[in-house]
């Protein structure tokens, strides 16, 4: 179990206040010239060194991913230089994730460190935090922290006195789940329809009003002043091989206490939620199936998940993912066919529309679910849905049809007998009325 004195976010919980002067305290903002001063190339190392993944739930290493910033500033057509920008993805709209409007609310000031410090290794010349249109009280939090940084000289001409000019710029999205894909959200700050874009060019390339641009998670961005504070090889001494440091892991559904709450990567499943939720509710006999990482990810019934390391290989091997480490748990009480039939109603409502696959396939997907889930189906459209599913994942633009594929492919895999009972329950039904 994880050390207080190994957590990174010391005031999820909002027990102390938020503002600039109580952040100081629990070592916000010390002495962050000197982190600058270390210099560009050295923070980037120190950071492939953490081995810390991406915490928006695709997994890439930060470091790296940093790295592909071009070092020199590439020129326009005029021969001008263009100016770099960090992008901080705070829209945070994957169902049963929330953690980083608990870093938006209560520690702020980490995730504006953690800005300019990336904007300074990336050389970037602003940040810009895309936070969801529905978190209104984390945005008032966020603005005026902003402003409390500005006042104090730690952001704007000479940032922290470090002699590097950086600003952050605060936006408010308007509530899309679409625009939490990186090629979206820089559409959509740029004023346009949140759709998105075709890679290559990739967003280091050719991203943010066509310049060079790097796109990271709320949580990503938060831990870098920490890591470099105490070290990569303190971060790097939590966790598995590949799957480094600790995270911020949100549980809901049926637990005796939902919450968020900081462990280290790799904690099997079973001591996560005996030790931070009070186990399952009504015992470990009544758990049936639970999504490990938003609902994007398949889900995993709770024979293979109980001693699962809560990581990226962990749950990639028992057929699932990490994502954003949102556990959704579902006991014995719950219709998992409704479960997963409302979740591909919500894919059907947020996608763009541009790729046929997911325009056509998550609607079409939805409606064979809900009939499915009454039973009004024939066994044979079972493989059919399956076959459909496999068909939308992988052709499209983004991991939309990836996203709505995958629920129903766990539940397909996992609790057919299910879907097959109903049909059988139905037409039992159909027979006696017709006799």
């Amino acid at each position: 179990m994880l050390a207080d004195k190994d957590r990174i976010f010391t005031n999820v919980y909002g027990f102390q206040p938020w503002n600039l002067d109580a952040a100081r305290k629990r070592g916000d903002w010390d002495n962050t010239k000197d982190l600058l001063a270390r210099g560009q190339d050295a923070i980037i190392d120190e950071m492939k060194a953490s081995g810390l993944r991406g915490r928006g739930g695709a997994g890439f290493p930060t470091g790296m991913k940093w790295s592909f910033m071009p070092k020199e500033a590439p020129k326009d057509q005029h021969g001008n230089p263009r100016p770099s920008f960090l992008v901080i993805n705070a829209d945070e709209s994957e169902p049963g994730s929330c953690k980083d409007r608990e870093i938006m609310r209560h520690d702020p000031h980490k995730l504006i460190e953690g800005a300019l410090v990336a904007g300074f290794a990336m050389r970037a010349r602003a940040a810009y935090i895309y936070i969801r249109g529905e978190y209104i009280r984390e945005a008032e939090t966020l603005f005026a922290a902003v402003q409390e940084a500005y006042d104090a000289g730690l952001l704007g001409k000479n940032a922290a006195g470090s002699g590097y000019d950086f600003d952050v710029f605060v936006h408010r999205g308007a509530g899309a789940y679409i625009c939490g894909e990186e090629t979206a959200m820089i559409e959509s700050l740029e004023g346009k329809k949140g759709q998105p874009r075709l890679k290559p060019p990739f967003p280091a390339g050719a991203g943010l009003y066509g310049c060079p641009t790097t796109v990271n998670n709320v949580e990503s961005i938060a831990v870098a002043p920490t890591i470099l504070r105490r070290g990569a090889s303190w971060f790097s001494s939590f966790g598995r091989e590949n799957n480094k440091g600790t995270k911020l892991f949100q549980i809901s559904g049926h637990v005796e206490k939902p919450c968020v709450v900081e462990e280290a990567m790799g904690i099997p499943f079973r001591e996560l939620i005996e030790k931070h939720c009070g186990g399952i509710r009504g015992g470990w006999d009544n758990l049936l199936a639970v999504i490990p990482g938003g609902s994007s990810v398949p889900l995993v019934p709770a024979e293979e998940i109980l001693d699962a390391p809560m990581d990226f290989d962990g749950l990639k091997a028992v057929g699932s993912g990490l994502g954003t480490a949102a556990v959704i748990v579902m006991d014995k009480s719950t219709d998992i066919v409704r479960a997963i039939s409302r979740i591909s109603a919500f894919y059907k409502h947020e996608s763009c529309g541009q790729c046929t696959p997911c325009r056509e396939g998550t609607g079409w997907m939805w409606r064979v679910m809900e009939r499915l889930r009454e039973g009004k189906a024939d066994k044979s459209e079972i493989d059919m849905l399956f076959e459909v599913t496999k068909q939308v994942e992988g052709h499209t633009i983004c991991a939309l049809g990836d996203a709505a594929a995958w629920p129903i492919q766990g539940l397909i895999r996992h609790f057919r007998p299910e879907l097959e009972r109903r049909i059988a329950e139905r037409e039992g039904t159909l027979q006696e009325a017709a006799e």
